[in-house]
């Protein structure tokens, strides 16, 4: 029976249209990372415009993150029984039309919805789309293709910073969203005419829905508790119900993940100290950084007086950092090892973010936050590298899941945790908030560096 080029088994490395197709997955991974900063610059003026509080706010940045984590896991498996390039598509179409709601939204109940479909798409995308790359190249050329999807991380953080201050200050913050509709149907278009099609790799097992809702809502609840104890109080009622329930459900996960015929993750790779390391080192760093930017762009718009556009200038350097910090700290992993570098990173982080909490003014917060970005940078090569370094081969894909989602949990956690510790700065109520939650971030870093320094596997 014939066969054409473009239904060629695409996993032997030789599809002649293999590396359009990475351009136009690379494209789709950008948005979704792009998506997390460039939203932080126009936050202060969706809360203008929709009259928002500092809780809905919070959950502008959360709602998408808590999704896009929870289910992450759940995607990946989705593309293993129903098809790299089916779920793709259909993660774009959900993607896109979150971000066409978000961008029509004019109030929070819309505006929340939009964010949580937009996560549900990035969920079902990302792994699908990583997966796809995985299978279109071999030897040399995979290396390749991997390192130009990992430089998408730093890449997106950097555009979108500025991007977002471009595109507030002129059309609107609607358009952060709307940006993604013209550019996922062009991408779209493009990957249903060059992307092979990418059968299913697994037919066995199922789909842990049940496992992926508890811990989807268990992080939601995590991350309301944290929001509300900025007005409720630390200790309220309301804050520790909501923790406790928090704690209930992520019991009630664990218990499904041993006993599921098809769990969502192998709970026992996190008893493995490399894994579990590694993924307490992302998800701190992914927490510091979501905090900078958080915080900064409330101060620099909000007490600083800057527009948008001047924000969005600010923080390149801070995105530009991150992206040394990881490139420098690719380069010396090999000699100093991950555990020493872990720890300096971690310490460099702290010494940035100490800078605004003791003199708040728009150089000493850019320095500050740009130093401290620069030792965040190198704390992810560290928790990619510990966290895969030891693992089997046939490990290697449950294991990038599970950092990928709790880089996702981190930037919820982060931003909730911020947000309640500056809840009277966010209100205008002068830099003290601010102050106080840059002091609080640089003392989770001092504490992370000595966690760090102890559990990180020594160099062999």
């Amino acid at each position: 029976m014939s066969t054409t080029r473009e239904q060629l088994d695409a996993s032997d490395g030789t599809h002649p249209k293999r590396w359009l197709a990475l351009a136009l997955l690379g494209t789709a991974q950008f948005m979704l990372i792009l998506d997390v900063t460039v939203v932080a610059v126009a936050l202060p003026q969706m809360g203008a415009d929709l009259d928002l509080s500092r809780e809905a706010l919070t959950w502008v940045v959360a709602a998408y993150t808590v999704a896009f984590g929870g289910l992450m896991l759940l995607g990946g498996r989705s593309a293993d029984l129903f098809g790299a390039k089916r779920m793709v598509v259909a993660g774009l179409l959900v993607f896109v039309a979150g971000s066409l709601a978000a961008g029509l939204a004019d109030n929070v109940t819309f505006l929340l919805g939009g964010r949580v479909a937009q996560g549900i798409g990035a969920a079902i995308l990302s792994p699908a789309a990583l997966s796809a790359v995985v299978r279109l190249f071999s030897g040399d050329e995979r290396n390749r293709a991997l390192g130009i999807w990992s430089a998408l991380g730093g890449g997106g953080a950097a555009v979108g910073v500025l991007l977002g201050g471009l595109i507030t200050a002129g059309p609107g913050w609607p358009w952060v969203f709307f940006i993604n509709v013209p550019v996922g149907a062009i991408v779209l278009i493009g990957l249903l005419r060059v992307l092979p099609p990418l059968p299913p790799i697994s037919g066995r097992g199922g789909l842990d829905a049940v496992g992926a809702l508890l811990v989807t809502v268990a992080t939601g609840l995590a991350i309301y508790s944290l929001t509300v104890a900025g007005d409720a109080g630390w200790v309220s009622t309301q804050t520790l119900i909501s923790a406790g329930a928090a704690v209930v459900l992520y019991l009630l996960f664990g218990w499904r993940q041993r006993t599921a015929a098809s769990p969502l993750m192998d709970l026992g790779l996190l008893t493995r100290r490399p894994v579990f390391t590694g993924v307490f080192v992302i998800l701190i760093a992914t927490a510091l950084m979501v905090a900078v930017f958080f915080l900064g762009t409330f101060y620099f718009q909000q007490s600083a007086g800057h527009g948008p556009l001047v924000t969005g200038l600010l923080f390149l350097p801070v995105a530009l950092a991150t992206m040394i910090g990881a490139n420098l700290g690719g380069r010396l992993i090999g000699r100093i090892g991950a555990r020493k570098l872990g720890a300096i990173g971690m310490i460099i982080a702290a010494v940035g973010l100490l800078i605004p909490a003791l003199w708040v003014t728009t150089l000493a917060t850019t320095i500050g936050i740009s130093f401290g970005a620069f030792g965040i940078g190198t704390l992810f090569i560290v928790a990619s590298a510990t966290a895969l370094g030891q693992v089997a081969p046939e490990e290697a894909g449950i294991a990038s899941g599970l950092l990928s989602t709790f880089h996702e949990f981190g930037a919820s956690i982060g931003v909730a945790t911020v947000s309640s510790i500056a809840a009277l700065s966010l209100a205008g109520g002068g830099n003290a908030g601010f102050q106080q939650a840059f002091l609080v971030a640089a003392i989770a870093a001092i504490v992370a560096a000595i966690i760090s320094s102890i559990m990180i596997p020594a160099k062999r």
